[in-house]
C-alpha cells in the first residue's frame, strides 16, 4: 500500500538548510492501522505529507497504492487515493454551510452533480453528523468540526486516511469522538495512518513507528514499543500510566503476567492477584 525507502527531506531557512527526514523507510500494508509517534519536530508530519504529494520527493523512493510519487502525471490520482485530516479543522473549511463544504472535493473531481447530495449525506452519516448538513461549521464544537472535516475526505472515498495530529486541538470529549471514528473506519477496511504525540492513542494501532530527530528509531506492535520505557525515554515520550504502574509494581515484587497497555487491562490483571 505505502512503501517508502530512504527518504531524505530538507527545508530551507534563511539561506540555510535543515534536514527533517534523514534516511527514513516505512512499509504500510493495505487495511493496516499504524501510528507514527514522536515529539514535535521529529519529522512525522513531513513524512506523511509525502504520501499525497503535499511535499515533493527530494531523495529516496516512494510508492503509494502502486503509484510512483515521482510521476508528476499521477499526482492528482495519488491525492485521491490518500485523504488527509489536519490538526486545525478551521483551516480546512471552504464554505459556511456543512453540506457545501463536504461537497467541495467531489466538485473538484468533477463528480456528476446528481450524485453529490447522496455522497455528501452518506459521508456525514459515517461520522454521525448527518443532521448537521445545513449548519455552519463555525457553530460546532471542536470534535464536531473535525468530524465534518473528516466527512469531506470520506466523500471522495480514498484508500488511505492520514490523521496528522487531528486530536491535538480537541478537548477530551472531542478526542474521544475522533478516535472512535478512526477505529470504526479501520474496521470497515480503511488503511489508517495516525500521526500523534499522545502515546495513549497509539495503543489501538496494529503497528507503531517511533521517530526521533528525523529518523525512524523503531517499529513494532504497540506491546513491543509502548512497554519499552528505555526506548520511550530516548525520545522524551512518557509511557502510558498503566505501563509505569506495571514497572513500579514489579520493583516492589508484584509481577503481573504481562505489561498492560490500557487501564482496563491493568484492572483485570490486578483483580486476578
Amino acid at each position: 500500500m505505502i512503501n517508502a525507502k530512504n527518504l531524505i527531506h530538507s527545508y530551507e531557512y534563511a539561506g540555510s538548510s535543515k534536514r527533517s527526514l534523514n534516511d527514513v523507510s516505512i512499509d504500510i500494508s493495505k487495511g493496516e492501522f499504524v501510528a507514527v509517534l514522536g515529539h514535535n519536530g521529529c519529522g512525522k508530519s513531513t513524512l506523511v505529507k509525502h504520501f499525497n504529494a503535499l511535499l515533493e520527493l527530494q531523495e529516496g523512493e516512494l510508492s503509494v497504492c502502486e503509484i510512483n510519487a515521482r510521476d508528476e502525471a499521477s499526482i492528482w490520482r495519488l491525492r485521491r487515493k490518500v485523504g488527509m485530516v489536519f490538526q486545525n479543522p478551521d483551516n480546512q473549511f471552504v464554505s459556511s454551510i456543512v453540506k457545501e463544504d463536504v461537497a467541495f472535493g467531489l466538485e473538484n473531481y468533477q463528480v456528476p452533480r446528481s450524485e453529490i447530495p447522496g455522497l455528501v449525506h452518506n459521508a456525514l452519516k459515517k461520522v454521525g453528523m448527518e443532521d448537521y448538513e445545513t449548519r455552519s461549521p463555525h457553530t460546532l464544537s471542536g470534535g464536531q468540526k473535525q468530524r465534518i472535516a473528516l466527512s469531506g475526505i470520506l466523500a471522495i472515498d480514498p484508500d488511505v486516511l492520514v490523521f496528522d495530529e487531528s486530536t491535538a486541538m480537541l478537548d477530551p470529549e472531542g478526542r474521544k469522538e475522533i478516535l472512535s471514528a478512526i477505529k470504526s473506519l479501520h474496521k470497515e477496511g480503511k488503511t489508517i495512518v495516525m500521526i500523534t504525540h499522545y502515546i495513549e492513542e497509539a495503543v489501538f494501532a496494529d503497528k507503531v513507528f517511533l521517530m526521533h530527530n528525523g529518523k525512524m528509531l523503531a517499529s513494532g506492535t504497540p506491546q513491543k514499543i509502548l512497554t519499552n520505557i528505555d526506548l520511550l525515554k530516548e525520545t522524551d515520550l512518557t509511557p502510558p500510566t498503566c505501563v509505569n504502574l506495571y514497572y513500579d509494581l514489579k520493583a516492589k515484587g508484584i509481577v503481573l503476567p504481562f505489561c498492560p497497555l490500557t487501564n482496563e487491562e491493568l484492572v483485570e490483571e490486578l483483580c486476578q492477584l
